[in-house]
C-alpha cells in the first residue's frame, strides 16, 4: 500500500456509510451545530464506499455501533472501529503465514 500524504487525506472525500439519505447517497462526514444522526457516524472516502459491498457496509456500521456502544473513553475521543474484519486462520485455509504450512509437514 502506497503512503499518502496529509494533503491526499484531506483532498479525499469523506462520507459517512451509518447514515443514508433518502436519495441513496451518503452525507458528508462531520455534523454541522446541532444535527442529529440516527447511528454513530462511520466515516470512509467516497472511493471506498463505492466499492464496498452492502453487506460489508452494514457489517462495518455493527462494529462501529457495538465499539461506541461500550461507552467513550475518559478523553471523550470516539472509538475507532476497522472498516472490514481481520480474516481468521480457518478463512485462509487454516494457513497464516508459510511458517505455519512448513511446521505442518513435518
Amino acid at each position: 500500500m502506497a503512503k499518502k500524504g496529509l494533503r491526499a487525506w484531506v483532498g479525499e472525500n469523506w462520507v459517512d456509510i451509518a447514515n443514508k439519505k433518502s436519495d441513496g447517497s451518503y452525507p458528508k462526514c462531520g455534523r454541522s451545530g446541532g444535527e442529529k444522526r440516527k447511528n454513530y457516524p462511520k466515516c470512509v472516502p467516497a472511493a471506498k464506499a463505492r466499492g464496498m459491498s452492502k453487506g460489508q457496509k452494514a457489517s462495518a456500521v455493527a462494529r462501529k455501533n457495538k465499539a461506541e456502544a461500550g461507552g467513550r473513553r475518559a478523553d471523550k475521543k470516539p472509538n475507532r472501529a476497522a472498516t472490514f474484519a481481520k480474516r481468521s486462520k480457518k478463512a485462509n485455509g487454516g494457513i497464516v503465514n508459510m511458517q505455519d504450512y512448513y511446521r505442518g509437514m513435518l
